[in-house]
């Protein structure tokens, strides 16, 4: 840490978080992760990334993942979160990032060609300060690669020693399922995790998704667990914050801007079930996602230190009756 850097983190920061092993390797995650994608290095700055960074890590929280688009301009998330980071203890932490969407101009700045999934981790190392990262993911498909091309970069990535464990993002189950056959077949670094979008409002994953990862021993970490903030108290009024992400960057003022009257009907009735559970509909709507037995861990946003500390509260009660489950169905079905 730097000289100037006096901050002493809790001693007891692993006390209370849960840890999970992801899949069937030996990578270990917080049940609750902390992410960057809208906040630090877009509409927050240096400052209050420090301050949740840091209140995240008292927290146990250990995993911290960014992308190389992250932020404002694109890249900025890196760059910001690498300054805070290198004033903690860089092995404690698991870093991760991607590669997959438009980062520079020309044919080989987009995409998951090892000629872009190579520049690029170079470029977010570079940014974040780091020697290496702890996990690198595919972002999303690419049709016009093909896998055993995108699975060998990885694969050249982990040997390279510029990252410990690769993972890919928003690949549905059944070019999952083919990504593992690649690395079997070609006898490469397995895929360690999966980052997908999945929330109460979003159910799809247990349909496409959660069978191919438990069946192949790979973990899981949502984004957006929240919705964007929508299975949370934020919604629930008429009026948004106006510290919210969507007032202060998407510009929206009432919830009707955001979601639609059977959404707000639908948040209403959720909300009486976590009031009845002794929680607060944020927290609920995490100990949901975290009850898949699929689930590895959750990857919250968070604009203020006290947004991640009524997330954690969430693992204070993971546990769901069978009525709350069935009333929860009812609200918000399964989707096929």
């Amino acid at each position: 840490m730097s000289e100037q850097n006096t901050h002493e983190f809790a001693a007891d920061r692993y006390d209370t978080m849960q840890y999970r092993r992801s899949g069937r390797s030996g990578l270990v995650l917080p049940a609750v992760s902390l992410g960057a994608w809208e906040t630090f290095g877009g509409y927050r700055g240096e400052e209050i990334a420090r301050a949740c960074l840091y209140r995240a890590f008292d927290l146990g929280i250990t995993h911290f993942d960014l992308a190389n688009n992250y932020g404002r301009p694109p890249g900025n998330a890196e760059r910001v979160v690498g300054k805070v980071v290198r004033d903690m203890p860089r092995d404690e932490l698991i870093i991760s990032s991607k590669a997959g969407y438009l980062m520079w101009p020309g044919p080989y700045g987009d995409g998951l060609s090892k000629k872009y999934l190579v520049a690029s981790l170079d470029q977010s190392l570079k940014r974040l300060g780091l020697e290496y990262v702890d996990i690198f993911y595919a972002h999303r498909p690419d049709p016009n690669t093909p896998l055993e091309e995108t699975m060998a970069a990885l694969d050249l990535i982990v040997r390279q020693g510029k990252a410990l464990y690769v993972g890919v993002s928003n690949f549905p189950g059944d070019q999952l399922e083919q990504a593992v056959q690649v690395t079997q077949r070609m006898g490469l670094n397995p895929i360690t995790i999966h980052q997908p979008r999945y929330n109460m409002l979003d159910r799809h994953r247990e349909h496409d998704l959660f069978d191919h990862t438990q069946r192949n021993g790979i973990g899981v970490i949502s984004f957006s667990p929240l919705d964007q903030g929508k299975l949370s108290d934020k919604y629930l009024g008429d009026k948004l914050p106006g510290d919210s992400r969507a007032a202060e960057w998407w510009g929206n003022s009432n919830n009707q801007d955001v979601i639609d009257s059977a959404t707000h009907t639908q948040l209403q009735r959720l909300n009486k079930i976590a009031q009845q559970r002794g929680q607060t509909l944020a927290q609920m709507a995490l100990a949901w996602n975290l009850h898949h037995p699929a689930v590895t861990s959750v990857l919250i946003g968070a604009s203020k230190v006290e947004q991640i500390e009524e997330n954690v509260k969430a693992l204070d009660n993971l546990e769901f009756s069978d009525e709350e489950l069935k009333a929860i169905d009812e609200i918000v079905p399964r989707t096929y």
